[in-house]
């Protein structure tokens, strides 16, 4: 398809630098048979007894650091500060990353992430990517990076003002359990205990699955023509129980509505046949319209970037025309755009 139907005027004063507090007070546009406004803690009142919401349990590991590369012995000069942001894991100990000022870099050069944290740079590559092996693996590297980290934010909220406190806070999901994202899922971020609360008293059953979101997930589409682009892959998780309950639901006329593009993107990848797989394995799903769901009956998400894979994600389930519309409604009437922006609810078409 024509990569210039999905794109859109989209003003910086639409984007969001902070989420809304509490969380689920966000604005949350209902994409049914009409536009309607609500709130995301209207939840309740929008689904029914029976839905399943899945979510993805996800957690952020704070992959923007900060490294020093010592003064060379023989180069003279002094030490180089550089800003390093994880982009995806390739081994216990080794992660493609992205460097700044990479060309103060050199293969083999040996960087500190401070006394108890060195990588080595095993590969340079273009753009500013390098290959980074650690001194630690597994999960004590994850511990490390912890201690050392700070929250990944998307580059168009960088862009615009520094990460702090708050961040490590509102850029986690409050069920995130399994460590492995460079970015959040962010539909998720919009939950808080008390709208779970409500939502599980009004019969709405929840289940978790896990998608690791990469960086990629932010690549705008730079073809001209769909099929020309190269879809980012990520790693995804379903267990056979997970899998057979919501089946289960399926098979009973309950609706699936994932909470967020990962988590709609994990339950279409492990489809087969219109049944949940059990699988374990890395998807790079691309989903466009003219695409035939299999799974998922609606999806919560943010609004997305023009000319994104997600904002055509989201074409293919509810129609371009349909959600051309709701882009420009929302814009007309201040909704706040990407990961700490308002929230819709969308229905297959």
């Amino acid at each position: 398809m024509d990569v210039s139907l999905f794109d859109f005027d989209l003003p910086e004063r639409a984007i969001a630098l902070r989420p809304a507090s509490p969380r689920d007070s966000a604005r949350l546009l209902h994409v049914g048979e009409v536009l309607t406004d609500k709130h995301v803690y209207d939840l309740p009142d929008l689904l029914r007894a029976g839905d399943v919401l899945v979510l993805n349990e996800t957690r952020v590991l704070p992959a923007a650091l900060t490294a020093i590369r010592p003064a060379r012995a023989h180069g003279g000069g002094s030490d180089v500060t550089l800003d390093i942001n994880l982009l995806e894991r390739k081994d216990t100990a080794v992660w493609l990353a992205f460097a700044r000022p990479a060309k103060r870099l050199k293969q083999d050069d040996i960087i500190s992430f401070g006394a108890e944290l060195t990588a080595q740079v095993s590969f340079k590559g273009q753009g500013g990517q390098v290959v980074l092996t650690f001194d630690k693996t597994g999960e004590d590297l994850d511990k490390a990076i912890e201690s050392v980290g700070h929250p990944p934010l998307p580059p168009y909220i960088a862009r615009k003002r520094a990460v702090d406190a708050r961040d490590v806070e509102d850029y986690q999901t409050v069920y995130a359990q399994e460590t492995g994202s460079v970015a959040a899922p962010t539909a998720g971020l919009h939950f808080t205990p008390d709208l779970m609360a409500a939502l599980k008293a009004k019969g709405v059953v929840f289940e978790y699955i896990t998608l690791h979101v990469g960086a990629g997930t932010f690549l705008p589409v730079k073809t001209q023509d769909t099929d020309g682009h190269d879809m980012h892959s990520e790693w995804y998780q379903i267990s056979p129980d997970t899998a057979e309950r919501i089946n289960t639901a399926k098979t009973n006329g309950r609706r699936i509505i994932a909470v967020g593009t990962t988590s709609l993107r994990a339950l279409e990848s492990a489809a087969q046949n219109g049944q949940l797989k059990s699988l374990t394995q890395d998807t790079d799903i691309f989903i466009t319209p003219g695409y035939e769901f299999q799974i998922i009956d609606g999806l919560m998400t943010n609004f997305h970037l023009p000319k994104s894979t997600l904002f055509m994600l989201v074409s293919a389930l509810a129609g371009l025309d349909v959600m051309q519309h709701a882009y420009h409604y929302a814009l007309q009437s201040g909704y706040r755009f990407y990961s700490y922006g308002d929230s819709s609810l969308i229905w297959k078409r």
